[in-house]
């Protein structure tokens, strides 16, 4: 039986409700977090953990382990082919942890779920949650699980559950935005040659589509790229057809761990809260999977969201919950514009629109100021 009234009603044990949950439980509030799938069903897509979000993460005490099983990544290239266009460096970047760092958000979730048992937290599985009712005494949350149907009044709920968020459509928050054409395939691979550098995440422009790949524990490598049609199969030669295609020369794939394909979409939530009803994560803002941002945001979301949350629980009276909207909303805002213009430079079919996608990545390549601020904002350390 789930408890009839709570604190803070976390909806999503992903990153995004796992960070949440961490932070007001370690700042001793009464928190309840629930999610739909089983310990263990997760179709990851994330992988790349950046340098503003290992800050945060530090902070609560899990990057250390993340760091030392990841992949520390120093390097973000964007190629035609073979041919360098730019090279970010995050060593030139002020911050404690000057790189990217991979690894499967399974692994992430794991670690982040650890520390929140570590705390005397956990998440409560295999319940889904059918409804909200804001009473004005608190919010009625109606929820299926195992015992039938219950309902838990929470003082605060967050929807932390995606981008078909059950909390956002029953606050009636619209969710703004478009679709690409274009579907995306993802593949965990194993190779018995890489012609470049292991420790790099490289971008590959060509005539045919873009391919993006990146380095993963166990020395596999993450590729993604666009594809057309529907893929019965993500398979060893469809993977190594498009690097032959796309890629560089001399890339072997030998076995493929893993491989999904998937839709993306650009919108962002028209608010992040009403009332006591907030969004985070991808309930509040989606886009595409340019420069590994989402995840990232995500984090980001929950660890602002939970101080100011625990702020308004305490005994400090101040506390303007409109804080996290008004800082949040307009850095979801620039990262899915950022992301939308990048995916639309990177899927270019006009040879002219090509041209010149590769001249001005070329030329931002050559400029150092300009490379650094771009480092910058692929780092997530600019607001």
């Amino acid at each position: 039986m789930l408890p009839e009234n709570i604190d803070v009603l976390i909806v999503g044990g992903g990153p995004t409700g796992l960070v949440a949950a961490t932070v007001l439980t370690r700042a001793g509030r009464n928190v309840l977090t629930l999610d739909k799938q089983p310990e263990g069903h997760n179709a990851s897509r994330a992988a790349a953990i950046q340098a503003r979000t290992m800050e945060i993460l530090q902070e609560l005490g899990v990057a250390d382990t993340l760091v030392a099983e990841g992949v520390v990544v120093p390097y973000f290239t964007f190629r035609n082919r073979e041919k360098l266009l730019n090279e970010l460096r995050f060593a030139d970047l002020d911050t404690r942890y000057p790189h990217v760092t991979t690894i499967q958000q399974w692994r992430t979730e794991q670690v982040l779920t650890d520390k929140l048992h570590d705390l005397g937290g956990r998440v409560t599985r295999g319940y889904t949650v059918v409804g909200l009712d804001d009473t004005g005494e608190g919010i009625d949350v109606d929820v299926d699980g195992p015992d039938g149907r219950e309902t838990v009044r929470a003082r605060f709920v967050i929807g932390a559950d995606g981008t078909h968020s059950v909390v956002r459509e029953s606050a009636g928050i619209d969710f703004v935005g478009g679709d690409y054409p274009q579907s995306f395939v993802l593949a965990d691979a194993e190779f018995s040659d890489w012609p470049l550098r292991f420790d790099e995440v490289q971008n590959f422009f060509s005539p045919n589509g873009i391919v993006v790949s990146g380095p993963l524990p166990e020395g596999r490598r993450r590729v993604l790229f666009t594809w057309p049609d529907e893929v019965d199969d993500v398979d060893v030669a469809l993977v190594q057809d498009v690097l032959d295609t796309r890629g560089p020369t001399g890339s072997r794939v030998t076995r493929i761990a893993w491989g999904s394909q998937f839709r993306v979409h650009h919108r962002i939530a028209e608010r992040f809260r009403k009332g006591d009803i907030f969004l985070a994560g991808d309930a509040a803002h989606v886009h595409s999977p340019a420069g590994g941002q989402g995840m990232n945001l995500g984090i980001q979301d929950a660890y602002e969201l939970g101080m100011v949350l625990a702020a308004a629980l305490s005994s400090t009276p101040t506390v303007n919950l409109d804080t996290y909207e008004h800082r949040r909303r307009p850095i979801a805002a620039s990262t899915v514009r950022l992301t939308n213009i990048m995916t639309s430079a990177s899927v270019a079919e006009n040879p002219l629109a090509m041209k010149l996608r590769d001249l001005a990545m070329n030329a931002i390549g050559h400029l150092p100021p300009a490379r650094k601020q771009m480092a910058l904002h692929m780092a997530e350390l600019v607001a």
